[in-house]
C-alpha cells in the first residue's frame, strides 16, 4: 500500500524547489544596472580632464590631474549605479552584480600596480595606453555578467589602450579623452536609451 506524503512535506518540497528556481535564474540573469547616464557623466568628467592634464606643465601635475579625476569618476559612476539597481530591483552584491564586481576588480587592481611601477621608473607615457587597456580588460570581463554592449565597451578600451601604447607620447590625452571620454558617452547613451538609467 503506497502512502502520501503528509501535506507540509510537499509544501517544504514545493518551497525548496522554488528557493532553487529563484536562485538559478538570479545566477543566470545579466547584470542590467550599468547607468548609462553616468557612463555619459563620467565620459564628459573625462573629457574635461584630459583638456586639463593636457595643459600641464609637468609629468607629475598631469598624473595628478588623472588621479584626481579617477576617484571622482568612480564615485559617479557607483552612485549612478546603485540608483539605476534601486529603480530596479537588481541586487548590486549577489548574483550578477557580485559576479560582474569580481571579474571586473582583478583587471583594475593590476592597472594600480602597475600605474606605480611605471610612475617609479619616469615613464608616464605608458600611462594611457596601460589604463585603458586595462579598464578595457576589466570591464569586458566584467560584462560578460551584463548586457552585450558591456563586453563590447571593453572590447573598444582595448583597442585604444592598444593603439596609445605604440602611438606617439603627445596624442596621450587625445586617447584618454577618445576612451574614458567618447567611448562612455557613446555607449552610456546607448544604454540609457536600450536598458534605461
Amino acid at each position: 500500500m503506497e502512502t502520501t506524503p503528509p501535506p507540509h512535506a510537499l509544501h517544504d518540497r514545493a518551497a525548496e524547489n522554488l528557493r532553487f528556481i529563484r536562485d538559478t535564474m538570479a545566477r543566470s540573469a545579466a547584470f542590467t544596472a550599468v547607468p548609462g547616464r553616468g557612463g555619459v557623466a563620467m565620459g564628459l568628467l573625462a573629457v574635461g580632464a584630459a583638456l586639463l592634464a593636457h595643459r600641464q606643465p609637468s609629468p607629475g601635475r598631469w598624473l595628478a590631474v588623472w588621479l584626481g579625476t579617477a576617484p571622482v569618476a568612480f564615485a559617479l559612476g557607483v552612485a549612478f549605479m546603485r540608483r539605476k539597481a534601486r529603480a530596479s530591483g537588481v541586487p548590486l552584491v549577489r548574483g550578477a552584480g557580485r559576479r560582474f564586481v569580481l571579474a571586473a576588480v582583478p583587471a583594475l587592481l593590476a592597472g594600480i600596480l602597475l600605474t606605480g611601477a611605471l610612475v617609479l621608473r619616469s615613464r608616464y607615457e605608458l600611462l594611457p595606453g596601460v589604463w585603458l587597456l586595462l579598464y578595457g580588460t576589466g570591464v569586458a570581463t566584467g560584462g560578460s555578467a551584463s548586457i552585450r554592449l558591456i563586453p563590447l565597451l571593453g572590447a573598444c578600451f582595448m583597442g585604444l589602450g592598444a593603439a596609445a601604447l605604440v602611438s606617439p607620447e603627445a596624442w596621450g590625452d587625445a586617447f584618454m579623452a577618445a576612451g574614458f571620454g567618447g567611448l562612455q558617452i557613446v555607449f552610456g547613451l546607448l544604454i540609457a536609451w536600450r536598458h534605461g538609467g
